[in-house]
């Protein structure tokens, strides 16, 4: 692999001391560099292999840092990174200790804006253009690069129609590629469409009628084109819009023709770019998405008052199989969580049943809707929140780390965390059963424990826990798949074994109040473990309990602490958060040894 042009760019300053004429060298190399350390440390492949062009031209064009860049979502910042001086470290890029694998302030001067949900970019640029305005820096520049999925979002529109009403020194390029994580849709990409093939509607068209200066479409591959075009843009003031047509993936055959699999391939042989597929000798457990997925086409097929709805992710969340099955019935509403939830909310009042899958972090963008519209009216509505918990290498703003404590304060909502694939599969049957309230349902991203899920279905007792093993002294309230590590930790105890009692809860709310008094009167000391923040959380529920019946025993809460997690693989940040096996177990020898010293 040739790096005689990359190897010297340190910075944006040594890249924007080349020709011309030797960046199209710089854009074959930078590509070749990505694919290189991506085959084998993972992470988002299709979109930064996309703006490799544009990124050299954004950089060379523009005076950055000084000028600010900001790159929506941030999937496609690979290039950016690596040009910006993060070259050598780009090989630890989204594993523990290393690089984020989205733009991040504390990282880098060039990151100026922290992204990694969609639609933000709009926004910030506008408030730092306004900002630049009032500071009287007349000359700095302003840009923002937003896929054609993100600006679909009801956010992306609120800031460019803002921004159309101002004088803001500020430039909106529109990547487009047809594709997020999976193909857009709406009336916006069938515009978009429309307007990369008629002139006439490139000349009147929906971003000129806000007060932009539009212009475009351009080949955001033609290098030449691109800096000639950005260089005109950067003399005109006022708010500009580019429009960029690329292609997801350029520059592997795979990743071109297999957009979905290669926007986050895994593992995969950088020559020929066929994926490495691990290989098991015996059956695996399914994924908790997966176990969604099949089991809402199961339960369709039975009532045809179920509907699935997702924002945007139908491979992610696998709602997808009843997309294929049901087109009728299943709904891809784009990057629009509120709609979403207000989408399914409409539809409960008409007697459907709405499975409204979005991945826990995305639910934060959509908090007002699932209060007001949803839970205020009392709507049976079927949260099926993926991704709860930590999600490993995607990092902060994608662990599932709130939604517990985010929840559990709203009236008239259910709580519930299964602990493995059978539980989730029976709680979906049981709600689309008829419940007379919202129900939100967490489980985690990746695989589950059991082979053998596709059980017959069982009906699930609204606020009941289960006992999973009893002892004498000390007891482990768990919820959700989080279960499994305290489940490990007890095995291992050996002789201390018969000390510790060990129940999933099951639902954060309502509480299993009857279970609760049982446990209380019956064990020295409380261990409660989750995988959500413990402030706000379901431990905190159990204390607030303890402290309204008068029970007196010591309760620990064991879960995420009060700060934002960092990437990296699962199993070591279960470590940091001291919920993993070998520390709950810890935890149980000390709380034992503890109490035995007390009495």
């Amino acid at each position: 692999m040739s790096q005689h042009l990359l190897s010297y760019i340190n910075s944006p300053y040594d890249l924007r001391q080349l020709t011309e004429a030797q960046l199209p060298l710089l854009s074959k190399e930078l590509r070749e560099f990505i694919i290189d350390v991506v085959a084998t440390k993972e992470g988002h492949l299709g979109a930064s292999l996309g703006v490799v062009e544009l990124t050299i031209a954004l950089h060379y064009v523009f005076n950055t840092p000084e000028d600010l860049l900001v790159w929506d979502v941030g999937h496609q910042a690979y290039g950016h990174k690596i040009l910006t001086g993060r070259r050598d470290v780009f090989h630890t890029n989204r594993q523990l200790h290393g690089i984020s694998g989205f733009p991040k302030r504390a990282e880098s001067e060039y990151d100026v804006f922290g992204t990694g949900h969609s639609s933000t970019s709009i926004s910030a640029v506008l408030g730092m253009a306004m900002a630049s305005y009032l500071k009287g820096e007349t000359t700095k520049q302003h840009i923002a690069v937003i896929g054609d999925a993100s600006i679909a979002s009801g956010m992306a529109f609120e800031g460019l129609n803002h921004a159309g009403v101002t004088n803001a020194n500020m430039l909106v390029i529109l990547n487009d590629n047809a594709i997020g994580i999976d193909p857009s849709v709406g009336a916006l990409k069938e515009y978009l469409t429309k307007v990369k093939t008629n002139p006439k509607l490139a000349e009147h068209n929906i971003i000129k009628s806000l007060n932009f200066n539009y212009s475009g479409p351009i080949d955001g591959h033609n290098l030449p084109a691109l800096i000639k075009e950005l260089q005109r843009l950067k003399k005109i003031e006022g708010p500009k819009f580019l429009h960029v047509i690329t292609t997801k993936g350029k520059g592997l055959k795979q990743a071109e023709e297999d957009q979905i699999t290669y926007h986050a391939p895994g593992k995969f042989d950088k020559l020929t770019g066929e994926r490495i597929k691990k290989e098991f000798s015996e059956p695996m457990p399914p994924k908790y998405q997966d176990v969604f997925g099949h089991t809402i086409v199961e339960l369709a097929e039975q009532n045809p008052k179920i509907i699935g709805i997702t924002p945007a992710m139908p491979t992610g969340s696998s709602l997808k199989y009843m997309i294929e099955k049901f087109p009728d019935r299943a709904f891809d509403v784009g990057i629009a969580e509120q709609h979403a939830v207000t989408l399914a909310a409409g539809m409960a009042t008409q007697g459907m049943i709405p499975f409204c899958n979005i991945y826990s972090t995305f639910l934060q963008r959509a908090y007002d809707q699932v209060i007001h519209d949803v839970a205020l009216q009392k709507l049976p509505v079927i949260f099926c929140l993926d991704r709860a918990g930590l999600v490993g290498k995607d990092g902060a703003t994608h662990h599932g780390a709130f939604d517990i404590a985010y929840l559990k304060c709203i009236p008239n909502l259910i709580v519930f965390a299964p602990r493995n694939e059978i539980e989730l599969r029976n709680i979906l049957y049981t709600a689309q059963l008829g419940l007379d309230a919202p129900i939100a349902i967490r489980y985690p991203r990746g695989n589950g424990t059991t082979v053998n899920w596709q059980q017959p279905f069982e009906t699930i007792t609204i606020g009941k826990g289960t006992t999973l093993t009893t002892g004498t002294t000390i007891a482990l309230l768990s919820i959700g798949t989080i279960t499994k590590n305290v489940s490990q930790a007890i095995d291992n105890l050996q002789a201390e074994h018969e000390k510790v009692s060990h129940y999933d809860m099951r639902f954060v709310k309502p509480l299993d109040t009857q279970l609760l008094h049982d446990i209380f009167l019956h064990h020295k000391a409380i261990i409660t473990i989750e995988d959500g923040c413990i402030s706000g959380g379901f431990g905190e529920s159990v204390l607030a309990f303890a402290n309204a019946h008068n029970y007196t025993q010591q309760v620990y809460t064991l879960g995420i602490p009060d700060a934002f997690i960092e990437h990296g693989n699962t199993a070591f940040l279960q470590e940091i958060c001291k919920i993993d096996v070998v520390s709950i177990k810890e935890k149980i020898i000390e709380i034992i040894t503890q109490t035995q010293i007390e009495s």
